[in-house]
């Protein structure tokens, strides 16, 4: 049986894993996976209770000191994970389970290299479950990534991914960025590295998390597209022997 190893990146988010953790716990038991689920806490200092959380769900529990940003925080738990089949997904569970059942699918029988969720896809159901503040901040980011960063692959900030092994630890020795622009990064890099890309649908079950608000964050999260291509062009992303 493949192992899977699922990443949860956790920022001040104690309640919505609690409220969360319960539904992908279920999941992994009614499937019999071979599973660990590694909670990654992002320097919360919510006095232990993202740890306590984590422990009474039964995952592993990482943890450092200091606020690195969502991309430091997978990055960490990527590093740490032991599967052959490595997940990360939001700390509220956003999506539906049959999403990475369709992952575990791709990269085990179909041989894919990387698996990422797609919420513009015609059988996906999220953009009618928000906000048009949320739809028309996440649209204009994806309009601007698809047409200048990562051309034919419009939505990279999808929270769910999956990777074979040997590609996420690949991606991951590499990859630089900490904050939310870490995902156009990781897409970014496998393009170059021509790893077949497998895109598929997604439901919405949950808005709890701390999501990304490119209203917010919107200044930085340009930025860090030019840092991408300024790493690229000093040879940061040159895959490690």
């Amino acid at each position: 049986m493949t192992k899977i190893s699922i990443v949860i990146p956790a920022y001040k988010s104690s309640s919505a894993l609690g409220n969360n953790l319960p539904y992908l716990m279920n999941f992994i038991a009614e499937k019999q996976l071979d599973a660990e689920v590694l909670v990654v806490d992002d320097g919360s200092e919510d006095n232990g209770a993202t740890e306590k959380v984590a422990h009474e769900n039964g995952c592993r529990f990482l943890s450092y000191p200091v606020n690195k940003g969502k991309g430091g925080a997978v990055r960490f738990g990527m590093q740490e994970s032991t599967g052959e089949v490595c997940i990360f997904t939001d700390s509220d569970i956003p999506f539906e389970t049959d999403a990475i059942e369709k992952i575990i699918y791709y990269l085990t029988f179909k041989e894919y290299d990387l698996v990422i969720g797609d919420r513009g896809l015609a059988e996906s159901h999220y953009f009618d479950k928000i906000s048009n503040q949320r739809r028309f901040g996440s649209g204009f980011f994806t309009f601007i990534v698809g047409r200048f960063i990562t051309t034919g692959i419009s939505d990279t900030q999808c929270g769910l991914k999956g990777f074979k092994k040997a590609v996420a630890k690949d991606l991951f020795s590499v990859s630089r960025i900490n904050g939310f622009t870490f995902d156009v990064e990781l897409v970014y890099v496998s393009l170059k590295r021509n790893y077949d890309i497998k895109k598929i649908p997604v439901s919405l079950r949950s808005q709890e998390g701390n999501s990304v608000n490119v209203f917010k964050h919107g200044f930085k999260m340009v930025l860090d597209l030019f840092v991408i291509k300024l790493n690229h062009l000093k040879g940061y992303y040159r895959k490690h022997e």
